[in-house]
């Protein structure tokens, strides 16, 4: 199965689908070292290189959304995780993953234009984001008001990305680079259980390959949640539970192949992109069996057990 990879700006830092995979990475360039040989005292240096080389090279939760959109799937509130989840979080591992899969619902919902629904997600990110002392990056009364108007998405997308980039800077530059690596991987895994669970019911062939291509960001989000692995059971856990999930990808194949260079015009200047062409082989029962492990691990995040 093949298609056509067209790098996209990252949208909420918050991430799913790979837009055009690490070339410097597949050609023998810098990597990431090895997460046990990652001291903890160097954690925030590797996390912030890992989250750049991330939101470099991926898409967000508005492709996937957009994806859907092109299928003609139906919006579906069942696929969102309930706001009153929110209300037994009480450490900082469960309000930053939450805040991560709440992220990526308000992405689903912006896209659909569904933003009445969007108040009571907006009130729980606030809430959410002020018990991780980060609040002061949400302006929650403008993003309400935007909500209610459906001729103002750009803007409510405008300012749900830019509070969730500085949410991740300052944490990344307060050395508190586990929480925004928690943020990241929430919002990853609330996508990828959108995607396949859709996946299973719609055979589509540009959703599956983005499902396919996951298997390369899932190992740098390995990375990147790697140097926090022994900071606690919570932590150790996700670990453990991304591992198994990548375990379900071993057998899945992803290869590229140079497509034509575009020139365009950003900020004034011509920036030369390098499109490229995703080779993935998956099976269905292999995209089954990822499926039910996304499914798994999202589901025990957002109880908490």
């Amino acid at each position: 199965m093949t298609g056509i990879i067209i790098k996209i700006p990252a949208v909420i830092l918050l991430v799913f689908v790979c837009s055009c995979g690490n070339s410097s990475m597949r050609q023998g360039g810098p990597g990431f070292p090895v997460a046990d040989s990652v001291p903890v005292g160097e954690a925030e240096k590797l996390s912030e290189e890992a989250v750049a080389d991330i939101v470099q090279n991926i898409a967000s939760p508005v492709e996937i959304a957009s994806i859907l959109q092109s299928m003609q799937v139906p919006f579906s509130a069942g696929y969102l995780a309930t706001t009153h989840e929110a209300d037994r979080l009480t450490t900082n591992f469960q309000k930053a993953v939450m805040l991560g899969i709440y992220g990526a619902d308000l992405g689903y919902l912006n896209i659909y234009e569904k933003t009445g629904n969007s108040i009571d997600i907006l009130s729980t990110i606030k809430r959410l984001a002020d018990g991780l002392r980060v609040g002061q990056y949400f302006d929650f009364e403008t993003l309400k008001r935007l909500s209610v108007s459906k001729t103002n998405l750009d803007s409510l997308l405008f300012l749900s990305v830019n509070s969730y980039n500085q949410i991740d800077r300052y944490l990344r530059e307060n050395n508190r680079g586990s929480i925004s690596a928690l943020m990241i991987a929430g919002v990853w895994i609330e996508g990828q259980y959108l995607a396949t669970q859709v996946a299973l019911t719609s055979d589509n062939r540009i959703l599956r390959d983005r499902i396919g291509e996951q298997k390369v960001i899932l190992g740098d989000l390995l990375m990147l949640l790697g140097p926090y692995r022994n900071s606690g059971e919570e932590y150790g856990s996700l670990y453990r539970m991304m591992e198994g999930l990548n375990e379900k990808y071993a057998g899945v194949k992803v290869s590229y192949r140079l497509g034509e260079p575009e020139t365009l015009e950003e900020d004034g200047r011509l920036v030369m992109v390098q499109h490229e062409e995703s080779i993935v082989e998956m099976s269905d029962s292999q995209l089954a069996e990822i499926a039910e492990m996304s499914k798994e691990v999202r589901n025990k995040l957002i109880s908490g057990k």
